[in-house]
């Protein structure tokens, strides 16, 4: 009979109830356990009865009312962070006050850190164990996994040891050995995902308890959250505290964007000045797309999205991301619109060992959305740090891979700049769908963009202005380290506070909303190149 089996004997009567009664529980609340707080644990009633029973036993066992032992090693299925804390926290409060296992320490051990098997071997030294992050198992090579599986094995024996991931993670994770789940962790905490209702109660008791709140607007919590929490990729302690602190901060629930339609995301892109050929292939592809939407009778291959952004300073390269998030979202190639923006260094760390870590920390934050890496040529830089820009350019390609249907990867950078670092590892070229060229602008572009921004503040510009302004540009243009709409949102600002000091003792609306020549500033524009 195995342990599972043993403890459901033990714990049942003639109706297979579990036989924790309320005596019971008032004495571990005087030992300092509250095994009350199960019952509001967002977790299945099945697993909500096993810890209750797994923790009375500790307690039988230690009263010596039990003479065989348990193993109790548990898997935790689930995202939720903070349930998993709570589960952690009230079987490490049951395990060490009933002394169930010995000394006092818990080690919580990350795939994403544990790389060696000196850090194994160190963190089995505790007798309370939590694997995290088992996710990370990927990242490790086969001889680690081999030695990992086999030590875990040999060391089962009188400590907890708690899993934790989602049902996808675990059975990947026991794919390196599927003989131990079975044999080693007969027993599943599950976790439920909460309803509306479990979430208004929550934010209503937590807002509630800071301040007063109206009626009308306790209606419109409950609309917001039947709105877009089943639309949500967020985890629930996130979007509940985000929506906590709205509440509390605004007095009002968050604005609900309309989605917008197709035809709206590309009038945006089509609003933008130039990037003709950027445009053609963005419109080539969502076509593909969209066929590929419409009908399952044609056999059309998944499209590669990760993608290469070539171009100088100002071209674009960010705006156009932004503006893909929505056209893949509203497509639904992609599970949540979120750009997740960094470069180099939120990638590479400073020490042996941290900058796989650090990487994977990066994607996870991407998943669902795009990752856009700007000035990602910096990671093909030569010297001391070469090695870690190495392991992060790695990590990248694998996760890529791994996660190739929820996640997109774009690498920007400068044209020249680029070829080195697509030349650093032939895995990027090989995993990259497409390479957008971003044209620097000509004169008439940088002018037309000028235009724009001034329109949109409100101004009219007078023709001799618009001189003055091609004079500037013809002067900067093609210069090393030119910054294309970036140098002419320079001038712009420029413009505008020497426009406000040419008009400070006026008062005529026409004068105050109209550019002139001599409002056109290039005064220390060298420095913004």
């Amino acid at each position: 009979m195995n342990s599972k089996d043993y403890l459901a004997d033990v714990y049942q009567d003639f109706f297979g109830s579990p036989l924790v009664d309320t005596k019971t529980v008032e004495s571990m609340e005087e030992e300092g356990i509250d095994i009350s707080k199960i019952d509001s644990f967002l977790i299945e009633e099945e697993s909500k009865d096993l810890l209750r029973k797994a923790i009375d036993y500790m307690r039988r066992y230690h009263l010596e009312e039990e003479k065989r032992y348990l193993d109790f090693h548990f898997l935790l299925y689930g995202d939720n962070k903070e349930m998993m804390e709570s589960i952690e926290k009230i079987l490490e409060e049951a395990s060490f006050t009933y002394r169930y296992v010995e000394g006092k320490t818990v080690n919580k051990l990350s795939f994403y850190e544990m790389d060696t098997i000196e850090k194994v071997q160190e963190g089995f030294k505790s007798s309370f164990i939590v694997l995290k992050d088992i996710k990370g198992i990927q990242l490790r090579d086969d001889a680690f996994r081999k030695v990992f599986f086999h030590f875990l094995e040999e060391n089962l024996s009188h400590k907890m040891i708690l899993i934790e991931g989602t049902k996808e993670e675990i059975d990947y994770f026991f794919e390196f050995d599927n003989t131990l789940q079975e044999k080693a962790f007969p027993f599943s905490i599950v976790g439920r995902n909460p309803d509306v209702q479990d979430l208004y109660q929550e934010v209503l008791q937590i807002v509630q308890g800071k301040e007063q709140m109206e009626d009308e607007l306790s209606v419109k919590i409950l609309d917001y959250i039947s709105a877009t929490y089943p639309k949500t990729e967020m985890d629930y302690p996130s979007y509940r505290d985000r929506l906590c602190r709205e509440l509390l901060f605004h007095h009002d629930v968050p604005h609900v964007e309309e989605e917008k339609s197709i035809d709206e995301i590309f009038a945006e892109l089509n609003e933008l000045v130039g990037l003709d050929k950027v445009k053609k292939t963005l419109h080539e592809l969502v076509d593909y797309m969209s066929l590929r939407n419409k009908t399952d009778d044609l056999k059309l291959k998944n499209v590669n999205l990760h993608m290469v952004f070539l171009g100088n300073p100002g071209t674009g390269k960010t705006t156009v991301a932004r503006i893909i998030v929505n056209i893949l979202y509203h497509l639904k190639y992609i599970k949540q619109n979120k750009l997740i923006e960094v470069s180099s260094k939120d990638l590479v760390a400073e020490y042996v060992g941290q900058t796989a870590p650090k990487t994977m920390g990066v994607v996870e934050r991407a998943l669902g959305g795009i990752l856009f890496i700007d000035e990602a040529y910096a990671l093909a830089s030569k010297g001391n740090q070469n090695s870690y820009n190495a392991e992060a350019i790695a990590t990248l390609i694998k996760a890529m891979e791994d996660y190739r249907d929820d996640l997109v990867v774009i690498f920007a950078g400068y044209t020249k700049e680029m070829q080195d670092f697509l030349d650093s590892n032939s895995g990027i070229v090989s995993r990259v769908g497409y390479t957008l060229e971003f044209d620097d602008y000509t004169e008439d572009e940088l002018v037309k963009i000028f235009e724009g921004m001034m329109k949109k503040a409100g101004f009219t510009v007078e023709e001799d202005a618009y001189v003055r302004l091609r004079e500037i540009i013809r002067e900067n243009i093609g210069t090393k380290n030119f910054g294309n709409a970036r140098f002419v949102r320079n001038v712009y600002e420029k413009t505008i506070i020497k426009h406000a000091s040419n008009t400070r003792n006026k008062k005529r609306k026409s004068i105050l909303c109209t550019i002139t020549k001599e409002d056109i500033s290039c005064e220390n524009l060298k420095s913004f190149l």
